[in-house]
């Protein structure tokens, strides 16, 4: 059974306040970028320690987080009671990230462990070695690095979609294509900047699926306005690509809902390792389809309105 089967919504006629309402979103999520520096990076990008740890039992992570607020390390005093503390698979693991400080003391990783060893002697393993599932460290010039090719893959990503759309459709549809795309970032980011969530490298695989998934839904459409356009040369090209949206509805729909579903899912029991990336993929699968019909079409509309004046 199709859902939304001969459906007719006057898409066209809200686009104005459709347009309005994300300028508001993404100008408070820009707003809200320079309000704080930037996106909050995690140490994937900054640089930092990273420590997971595996108890006996389940641990609250309130009780990790004191116990790092007062860590003395080779004569020196730290107080990571602030810093990132989540549950790392189960609750009875938790991982700690630390930001990266300068001249920290050697073997750093290893000694924060042995620090949360000892500060719960009834609740941990007996050997040392089953207790640290992980440690590391990232130097903040390979963090930086990271970062720099994060943004290169996204740019790379947008460039090779316009290249391609150009070639398969019109530049006219590159464009709208890449507004819609460039929209559900802005967008993504500045709700993860609001919420003080953490841009990790998962995050920026997150965008990157965004990217894909919005891309996918708005070609969709694009197809459908490439056949109508041959199909009825006497419409309105507005009423053209009204009814091309229409007639894509129930798949974009469907794909929409199972999707957001299958995320929804991840975010609500996923645990906290995998919450930000499906918060992400949540927001990505909205504003994508939302997108694809009030950014993407109505920006193809536009450009075309404009070369026939």
């Amino acid at each position: 059974m199709r859902i939304l089967k001969n459906s007719n919504f006057d898409f066209m006629s809200k686009k104005i306040f459709a347009l309005g309402l994300s300028g508001l979103i993404v100008f408070a999520g820009i707003f809200s970028l320079l309000m704080n520096g930037g996106p909050k990076l995690s140490i994937d990008f900054k640089g930092g320690t990273l420590v997971a740890v595996q108890y006996n039992k389940d641990i609250k992570v309130e009780d990790v987080r004191s116990k790092m607020s007062n860590i003395s390390i080779d004569g020196q005093k730290f107080d990571f009671s602030k810093e990132e503390v989540k549950y790392f698979g189960s609750k009875s693991a938790v991982s700690i990230r630390v930001p990266h400080i300068e001249n920290s003391p050697s073997n750093f990783a290893q000694k924060i462990a042995v620090h949360l060893f000892q500060s719960f002697p009834n609740q941990v393993p007996e050997d040392m070695t089953k207790f640290v599932l992980s440690k590391g460290k990232i130097s903040p010039k390979i963090g930086s690095e990271l970062s720099g090719k994060a943004v290169m893959a996204i740019f790379s990503a947008l460039a090779l979609i316009l290249l391609y759309i150009s070639v398969r459709f019109e530049f006219k549809f590159a464009l709208g294509a890449i507004a819609a795309l460039t929209h559900d970032i802005l967008i993504t980011l500045g709700m993860f900047s609001l919420l003080s969530y953490e841009i990790s490298l998962p995050i920026i695989a997150a965008f990157l699926t965004i990217v894909g998934y919005s891309l996918n839904d708005t070609i969709v459409i694009f197809d459908r306005i490439r056949e109508n356009l041959k199909s009825s040369r006497n419409q309105a090209y507005s009423v053209i690509v009204n009814n091309s949206i229409n007639e894509s509805l129930s798949r974009t729909v469907i794909t929409s809902l199972t999707t957001f579903v299958v995320v929804f899912i991840l975010w609500v029991f996923g645990g906290e390792v995998i919450h930000n990336f499906a918060f992400a993929m949540i927001v990505g699968v909205i504003v994508g389809t939302y997108s694809s019909i009030y950014i993407a079409s109505t920006l193809v509309i536009y450009l075309h309105e404009k070369s026939i004046n």
